[in-house]
Order: C-alpha cells, then sequence, then structure tokens
C-alpha cells in the first residue's frame, strides 16, 4: 500500500480489509455524530443504531440546542429507529454510542429491547451499564442488553476531555 511509511504495495491477497460491520466501523460513525455536536458546543456524544448491518438512526446530543434535558444522544437515536421501524421494539438492534450511557438512557434502553449496547469510553460517576450501577443487566427488568464498553474508548474519551477542558477555559476567561 503505497501512503503508509515502511510499506511497499501488498499483493491483492494481502490488502488489509475494512470490516464494514465492525464494532469499531460504527463506533466510528457515532464518533462522527459526536463531532458534529462539539461543533455545536454539545457534550460530545454520538449514537448510531445499527439493524442487520445497516445503520438506522443517527444521533448527536442536543440538549442545549434542544434546551431539552433528554435530548441525549442515544434517546434521539431510539426514537429515530423507531420511527424508521415502525415499532418501538427494537429487539434485533444494536446501539453504539460514544460514552456509557446514562441512567435514563440505559432505562430506555432496556425497555426499547435493544439486544446489543456497545459503548465507547467508560463513566465511572455515572454510567449505568457496569460504570457506577448497571440497569442494561438488572434481573429484576424484563429485558437485558448485551454490553461491549470501551470500543475506541481513548478517542471517545479524549474528545470529551478536550471539550470540558475549553468550557471551563471559556469560564474562567483564560481564552
Amino acid at each position: 500500500m503505497k501512503g503508509i511509511q515502511g510499506m511497499d504495495e501488498l499483493p491483492p491477497d494481502e490488502e488489509p480489509i475494512i470490516d464494514l460491520r465492525s464494532d469499531d466501523y460504527f463506533m466510528g460513525q457515532a464518533m462522527r455524530q459526536a463531532l458534529k455536536a462539539y461543533e455545536a458546543e454539545e457534550v460530545p456524544i454520538g449514537a448510531v443504531v445499527v439493524r442487520e448491518g445497516k445503520i438506522i438512526a443517527r444521533a448527536a446530543n442536543q440538549v442545549e440546542t434542544l434546551k431539552d434535558a433528554t435530548a441525549h444522544a442515544e434517546m434521539l437515536a431510539i426514537t429515530q429507529a423507531e420511527n424508521a421501524l415502525g415499532d418501538w421494539r427494537l429487539t434485533d438492534c444494536d446501539l453504539y454510542v460514544t460514552k456509557e450511557p446514562c441512567p435514563m438512557c440505559a432505562g430506555a434502553l432496556v425497555h426499547a429491547r435493544l439486544r446489543r449496547v456497545i459503548f465507547g469510553c467508560h463513566d465511572a460517576r455515572g454510567g449505568a451499564a457496569g460504570g457506577l450501577i448497571n440497569i442494561l443487566q438488572m434481573p429484576e427488568l424484563n429485558h437485558r442488553c448485551e454490553i461491549t464498553g470501551g470500543v475506541l474508548g481513548d478517542e471517545s474519551a479524549r474528545l470529551l476531555k478536550t471539550f470540558f477542558a475549553e468550557r471551563r477555559e471559556e469560564s474562567t476567561g483564560n481564552r
């Protein structure tokens, strides 16, 4: 492959393959939504809902834009996916979100019956997928979601840290 330092062109059977159904690929799409939130000066969290290997919903945080505390990326993506399918049950869908869901979002994910929740960075102080609590797998609830955490976690955490560092700078007048 030309352009990659130290590598010559590989034979066709050795070309790297981009798996368009991988967790990294779909989390990358969620990261694109997080960047949109960042550009809109929203907390940079993005989410996508995937069904049968295709994205059926995309959303970025819009809490400040909509002046709505429930306008988290996950909540907006759930609503889009339900509209796309014409059903509130998302049993054969997976949600990719750049940060571990909060309790509100985790509750909605359980009630919408998502099959799997894949998130980027962990949230030990407020996460509800094992960080602080684990609503997604509470045996007392009517549904449990499979959880995969840490997918592109460093990139997700870095974007959030950058965002909040910039907000602190702005509030202290150091900018």
